[in-house]
């Protein structure tokens, strides 16, 4: 009797213990998380000191006082735009998105349904700005005339989805946007479109890849924001962005090279055989104009899309295209060029029309306007 005492008090002597071990393993856990939950909440709250683009534009707005907004008014909703077509590309495999729409565009290219989307998208986000009055996009034959507004002042050109060819591949893809000012919102003309590209107020794209990245221009530097899904906001992640004065990196397709021009042959030739003892240039083309000049821009080098036999006025569309992409990077310190002329000086006849371009880093451009020079003095 006195053995199964002894075993009993044991026993209870044992779970009271491990009754107090329990209650002292849970305080501390509970301790531990309280800490960590007060830990983020304090991160939270720093995160509150981002310069987000909304933040971004409002400061910079402050810097004229006779600014009334409607800039910031128009990017919001450029902005929304974006994520709204973000958010489809991400989802496109399990909305049934990808694939063809049964429709060809304008240029006479199969439309995607993410193109037509997109398309759609923009239209509307733009419209219910208010502060548009002429939309001229890759995707419609005819620019779109939009109801006078008291705040309607801006023309917007853009190519919804840039480089769609390879939505069904998953390679980066994007939209490309330039911002024009009309010169009486009264008395909107087609011709109020048809300006130089070195009259554009803002120009910038959104790319739609590991990240969604926007980087845009109002003609004071070029700045990348990153969305932080968390928050629903873009970030300021590439302040003050300046493309290398050379480059490593060569962007074309080769796949034309038999029909190319002298200069651009010898360039080509430069790059992989050069003759002053550097090393070679790296091939890097994507086939998105987007993810391309978004490459050359932070690591510099060049991308181009000459004119050649089999396309004698170049590829890429003047309007939605070219001088936005040439209009970032001189703003980025580089330059822009056509084989002819420097790209922002052409004055656009019709709004789809398509033009040669060389852009990227400022010694790269150089070279080849050099080559265009020497051919011209020996009237190749």
């Amino acid at each position: 009797m006195q053995g199964f005492l002894s075993l009993f008090l044991f026993i209870f002597i044992y779970i009271i213990m491990f009754d107090c071990f329990l209650m002292f393993a849970c305080s501390a856990l509970s301790l531990d998380f309280i800490e960590r939950r007060e830990m983020d909440h304090a991160a939270d709250a720093n995160r509150t000191d981002l310069m987000t683009i909304t933040r971004f534009v409002l400061n910079e707005q402050s810097k004229y006082p006779e600014s009334r907004g409607d800039f910031t008014i128009l990017l919001s909703n450029i902005l929304l735009g974006c994520k709204f077509v973000c958010s489809a590309v991400n989802k496109a495999g399990l909305a049934k998105l990808i694939g063809l729409a049964g429709e060809t565009n304008v240029q006479g290219e199969e439309q995607k349904k993410l193109d037509v989307l997109s398309n759609e998208v923009f239209v509307k986000a733009l419209t219910s700005s208010k502060r548009t009055c002429l939309l001229v996009s890759e995707e419609l034959e005819e620019a779109i005339f939009l109801p006078p507004t008291p705040h309607g002042k801006y023309i917007v050109v853009f190519d919804p989805l840039d480089g769609s060819s390879n939505i069904d591949c998953g390679v980066s893809i994007g939209t490309i946007f330039g911002i024009y000012m009309v010169k009486d919102k009264n008395n909107v003309t087609l011709d109020d479109v048809l300006q130089p590209g070195n009259k554009l107020v803002a120009a910038g794209y959104c790319m739609y890849g590991s990240s969604c990245t926007f980087v845009i221009s109002t003609g004071s530097g070029v700045n990348g924001f990153t969305l932080d899904p968390s928050l629903g906001e873009f970030i300021l992640t590439h302040p003050n962005i300046k493309v290398p004065r050379k480059g490593k990196i060569y962007s074309v397709n080769e796949g034309n090279a038999k029909n190319w021009d002298e200069p651009t042959t010898k360039y080509v030739e430069s790059c992989k055989f050069p003759q002053d003892g550097s090393a070679p240039k790296s091939l890097r083309y994507i086939g998105s104009m987007v993810a391309d000049i978004h490459r050359t821009l932070l690591y510099g080098g060049m991308f181009m899309y000459p004119a050649d036999m089999k396309s004698p006025n170049g590829k890429l569309r003047l309007l939605y295209e070219v001088f936005p992409m040439s209009y970032l990077m001189e703003q980025a310190g580089g330059q822009a060029f056509t084989g002819k002329e420097r790209a922002l000086d052409l004055v656009p006849s019709h709004i789809h029309e398509r033009s040669p371009v060389f852009l990227g880093s400022y010694d790269e451009v150089e070279h080849i306007k050099e080559l265009y020079a020497a051919c011209k003095a020996n009237g190749a």
